[in-house]
């Protein structure tokens, strides 16, 4: 059975990914630190994880496996997960797998250093928009969908 993992504390599209999970009838399991409200939805639980520095990354990459969606925008987590047999979905609705998780991992290390080098460089993206939020749950569909084919 395939399961949703949510990277739940900063995740945007945590509605979204709801209504995906109740169309396919598939578990969905938010991992966060605290500050969220345990849901109506019965295929829908909070995992409540300590305080610190990628304890909740660490929570999902050891529980998330083949035929598994794990959705995040954390990179080094996408890696972990993706590695553990998942495939990670960004709240932009990019996929990441085992193959192309490696080039997006050595660019997210090389604007980091990009960064630190040059602290007056601007940083951040552009800000999320409908059409991510429509792409993501466009994402979503199809790799769950795949996912429990593969699992069936």
């Amino acid at each position: 059975m395939s399961t949703i993992w949510i990277d739940a504390d900063a995740c945007p599209v945590k509605d979204e990914a709801e209504a995906v999970a109740t169309r396919h009838r598939v578990p969905m399991v938010l991992v966060c630190n605290g500050g969220l409200r345990p849901p109506a939805n019965p295929l829908v639980r909070i995992v409540y994880v300590e305080e610190g520095l990628d304890v909740a990354d660490r929570w999902i990459a050891s529980h998330c496996g083949p035929g598994d969606v794990v959705v995040t925008a954390d990179i080094p987590l996408a890696a972990d997960c993706t590695a553990a047999g998942a495939v990670v979905i960004k709240p932009d609705g990019e996929v990441l797998t085992e193959r192309n998780i490696g080039g997006v991992l050595a660019t997210r290390n090389l604007m980091t250093e990009l960064r630190s080098a040059d602290p007056l460089r601007p940083g951040g993206g552009r800000p999320f928009s409908k059409s991510d939020r429509a792409r993501f749950s466009q994402a979503l569909d199809r790799e769950l969908t795949r996912a429990l084919k593969a699992t069936g």
